[in-house]
């Protein structure tokens, strides 16, 4: 598993350098070398660690009735999520995941204008029963706290409690459906560390590339997993 760890360390950075896109590419990867059962859970628990690391360096910065806000909404998310992706067949996961990574790396996502708290607690229950199946949906809430914060500290600090926020009701949303977390916590420990670190250097690793080609470059790349999650599980259908 030296790939997931080392995965973990760029993908921290990718997410510092860009802003979003570290938790998409590291889920992408976890297609290959993890159980597809076991992808989102996991991934959700690093996720998580990375996430408060750069929540309580900005925590001046959040704004929080509107994470309240979006608890109310994320925890009924969780429960719908956890009862849909519960049913899905392993290949139809597969398609699910291949299909959403393109959605998210080629689609130009608006930015919605400022929202209210009850506009928070809508979210929360949206992307939280999203997060429950495909896992990566901080370019989605992003969207919406752009406009709503357009102060960058603002705006990465409740960004970070939020998706930490989320990650912990997936989390427990998990624990609760019986999903063993323990036999991956080393795994995800180590993760966690090499996560905090990437965050720590991801300025100083990946600046001198030019903006616009780093970007392609990462859609591209991120293409070919999805396209090939989807053509395995064709095959899978096709065996099955």
């Amino acid at each position: 598993m030296v790939v997931l760890v080392s995965a973990s360390f760029f993908t921290s950075a990718l997410t510092v350098s860009v802003g979003i896109g570290g938790g998409v590419a590291l889920l992408a990867l976890m297609g290959y070398l993890v159980p597809v059962a076991t992808i989102i859970p996991v991934h959700g628990v690093v996720q998580l660690g990375s996430n408060v690391g750069r929540a309580a360096i900005l925590r001046n910065h959040v704004a929080w009735a509107c994470l309240a806000a979006f608890f109310i909404g994320a925890v009924p998310g969780a429960w719908a999520g956890g009862h849909v992706v519960g049913a899905l067949p392993e290949p139809a996961l597969k398609a699910a995941l291949g299909g959403f990574i393109l959605l998210i790396s080629w689609m130009r996502l608006p930015r919605l204008a400022a929202i209210g708290l009850p506009g928070f607690a809508a979210t929360g229950a949206i992307t939280t029963f999203l997060t429950m199946i495909f896992g990566a949906t901080g370019p989605f809430n992003a969207v919406v706290l752009s406009k709503t914060f357009p102060e960058r500290l603002r705006f990465q600090a409740t960004t970070a409690a939020l998706m930490s926020l989320q990650h912990m009701v997936k989390t427990a949303a998990f624990a609760f459906a019986g999903f063993a977390f323990w036999p991956w916590m080393p795994l995800i420990a180590t993760m966690i560390l090499t996560g905090l670190a990437g965050t720590w250097v991801g300025v100083h690793i990946l600046h001198k590339t030019p903006e616009s080609r780093f970007q392609l470059i990462f859609k591209i790349c991120l293409t070919l997993l999805a396209l090939d999650l989807i053509r395995r599980s064709v095959a899978g259908m096709a065996h099955g």
